[in-house]
């Protein structure tokens, strides 16, 4: 038996060194670098300077990340209803052709197309002053936090909204028609039936989307370069100002605990509707 064994290691071997290579090394050194200060000494001054400088920015970072969260979940579930629920094949078809669109631009370019379009002077103000609807004199860009929420939303809702329209699309429509037999709205249907029998499918794009845009570098960095930002940007900041991987890795301590925070909140999930079952 063990003898039999050999092989299915060898099989295995490229992958787990793949694995430890690329993922848990980097990882165990950041982890090491950030407990341990300019002198080589163990200790959280990292910690303390990375708090002391960037507190702001990680209560920034989050409220972002979880507002961008919530305006997807709310978006992705009336597309995927609407996909479901619309009452107009044409319409229909047009958002199923439209909506997926953006899973194929690059977070870089979102960016750069958001610097063009929502600017004081950019393409969004122009078309509406030269409609008449506003004065760009009068207003400011959105590039700021509205910016990256923007982009964020734009760019994550169509990967939610896939998962969430096959999850949806995969209920016995029996009990769809016997709501609606019975009398109930579209959203009364949506909100009652479909959606507790699709949030899991949900909270599993929820949580990628909302670990994806925790990792993003360009988008704050292109569209918000004042105080506060992203700590994306810090990071980036005091590796490239000040070779500061210490206060660097410690900001993707933070960031992987925000990251962890939503990991347990699925599994927590998980394991409530494993246990109602």
């Amino acid at each position: 038996m063990p003898e039999r064994r050999y092989p299915l290691l060898l099989l295995v071997a490229p992958a787990v060194l793949l694995v430890l290579a690329l993922f848990v090394y980097p990882l165990a050194l950041s982890v090491l670098s950030a407990f341990t200060d300019r002198n080589g000494a163990i200790g959280l001054a990292n910690f303390a300077k990375t708090f002391e400088l960037y507190g702001t920015d990680i209560v920034f970072t989050l409220l972002i990340v979880a507002l961008s969260t919530a305006l997807i979940a709310v978006l992705s579930a009336a597309i995927g209803g609407y996909l479901v629920l619309g009452a107009h094949p044409a319409a229909v078809a047009m958002l199923k052709w439209l909506y997926r669109w953006p899973l194929f631009v690059p977070f870089i370019v979102a960016a750069q197309c958001m610097r063009t379009f929502p600017a004081k002077n950019g393409m969004l103000n122009n078309t509406l002053d030269a409609l008449g609807v506003i004065e760009v004199g009068q207003l400011s860009g959105l590039l700021d936090w509205r910016g990256i929420i923007v982009t964020f939303v734009w760019k994550e809702t169509p990967f939610v909204a896939l998962l969430v329209a096959g999850a949806m699309a995969s209920l016995d429509r029996g009990m769809i028609e016997a709501a609606r037999n019975l009398g109930a709205g579209g959203s009364r249907i949506l909100i009652e039936i479909i959606l507790p029998q699709v949030a899991g499918a949900m909270l599993v794009g929820l949580v990628l989307a909302f670990v994806t845009m925790l990792s993003v570098l360009s988008v704050p960095i292109m569209l918000s370069g004042g105080s506060p930002t992203m700590i994306t940007v810090d990071m980036a900041f005091r590796v490239n100002s000040y070779s500061d991987y210490g206060v660097a890795n410690a900001l993707g301590l933070v960031s992987y605990a925000m990251a962890a925070l939503a990991a347990w909140v699925y599994l927590r999930h998980g394991m409530g509707r494993g246990a109602a079952a």
